[in-house]
């Protein structure tokens, strides 16, 4: 049968085909000869294989080739196949060697190199590996909030004001007018929860605030949702606790290969992940640790040692932060006892990864909260409108994609779980 006739095979079906002849496309992954006998690694959307030939002219690493062959079993091989090559084409060469080795790229050695040349170092395997999660992981948001009856939205990146008012707004100019790029969907979701009750939008978001650290970016993937008609925001966080179940049940499913590359393991979610107010998570971390908390919220070092508490003690990787004050939410924070909010922040070893809780759905109530906050009522007609019309009790949340992806996969630092990110210093590739 010529190669042309052949239908293509990926990596990941050798073991399919072991004594027939395949036909294999995509890039030169690594290469090396060994006294006349050729080694290739060919590497497609599911994998890599090892190819064994002689005579070869080998192009420049990461062009895209094909190979014919058959298929061998090899204990050392990838995958344990690999492929004796009959004939081998150059589909597309490469016209220079890449500016890093792709096959030996690691994220703990010149990481910024890696994003400088983001273009071809989001090949490499385990660069590819956190992405597929993440696409994964999305696909599991949003499949699990259609089951529960949530529709899909999409909201505008152009703005005239903030959702949470503050400074941390990118200015653009819309001709002629001010406007800033979205730092959150919330104002609108909360407007379409008196369409379909139920929404969720995924989408990016902007803040633009000076960060430079391993957690932080400027532009990042948004996962929100929100739900009217609840009673108190723990019908909030036992939606959470049933879509982060959900999320991880197919990442076991669809991902083992991908956490099996990068060493890491997919937590289990507790039927009912632990609770624990802001005040009380202050006084434990200081007893327990010695870690003295002040301000409005948890630092890191605070966020990282009440998970090792939660992990210690109950096996949770996960633990939800109620009962934040006032000054520590949005405006459209429903208040509760004392000067509190009914809202809450989950945490995932060791570092926050969704803000949430119940907003303010009485029309007098939040423009008693925007004067509070010294907001501008009039940039904030299009949104306070609504709710002179019977908007219903209604809470939700947002997760950080990447975020989570990182802290999922053993990632150090935020940027690697995001295919071209933008962070303080970067707008390229």
């Amino acid at each position: 049968m010529t190669a042309t006739a052949l239908q293509r095979t990926l990596t990941h079906e050798l073991a399919q085909f072991e004594g027939q002849t395949v036909k294999l496309q995509g890039f030169l992954h690594a290469r090396r000869d060994l006294g006349g006998v050729q080694f290739l690694v060919l590497r497609d959307v599911s994998g890599i294989a090892q190819c064994v030939g002689s005579g070869l002219e080998l192009p420049l690493s990461e062009s895209s080739v094909e190979v014919v062959g058959s298929v061998k079993a090899h204990p050392k091989a990838p995958g344990g196949f690999e492929v004796q090559v009959e004939s081998f084409r150059v589909i597309s060469a490469a016209t220079a060697p890449t500016p890093v080795e792709i096959p030996k790229m690691e994220w703990n050695v010149n990481p910024e190199t890696m994003l400088d040349y983001r273009v071809v170092s989001v090949r490499g395997l385990k660069e590819r590996a956190a992405l597929k999660v993440q696409a994964e992981l999305v696909a599991a948001f949003r499949d699990h909030l259609m089951t529960e009856g949530f529709t899909e939205i999409s909201t505008p990146k152009i703005v005239s004001a903030g959702a949470e008012g503050g400074a941390n707004l990118f200015p653009i100019d819309y001709f002629g007018q001010p406007a800033y790029l979205a730092q959150s969907p919330q104002l609108y979701k909360q407007i379409m929860v008196g369409v379909f009750e139920r929404v969720f939008e995924v989408a990016p978001v902007y803040r633009a605030e000076e960060h430079a650290t391993s957690r932080h970016l400027n532009e990042y993937l948004s996962l929100d949702v929100e739900m009217g008609f609840i009673e108190d925001e723990e019908d909030v966080m036992a939606l959470e606790n049933r879509l982060l179940a959900a999320i991880m049940t197919r990442l076991s499913a669809r991902c083992e290969t991908e956490f099996a590359l990068l060493g890491a393991t997919i937590p289990d979610v507790p039927v009912h992940i632990p609770r624990i107010t802001l005040m009380d998570a202050r006084e434990l971390v200081g007893d327990k640790y010695a870690h003295p908390v002040g301000g409005k919220d948890l630092d890191p070092e605070a966020e990282r040692l009440l998970c090792q508490h939660y992990a210690e003690t109950e096996g949770s990787d996960f633990v939800f932060v109620t009962k934040y004050p006032r000054a520590a939410r949005p405006f459209y924070a429903h208040p509760d006892e004392g000067d509190l909010t009914r809202g809450f922040d989950l945490l995932f070893r060791g570092i926050e990864i969704t803000s949430g809780g119940q907003r303010i759905h009485d029309h007098a109530m939040l423009m008693d909260s925007i004067a509070a906050y010294k907001l501008n009522p009039e940039t904030l007609t299009g949104y306070t409108e609504v709710f002179k019309y019977g908007m219903p009790p209604h809470g939700g949340f947002a997760i950080g994609a990447e975020r989570l992806t990182a802290k999922l996969l053993g990632i150090s630092n935020v940027r690697y779980a995001r295919a071209f990110p933008r962070d303080r210093h970067r707008l390229t590739p």
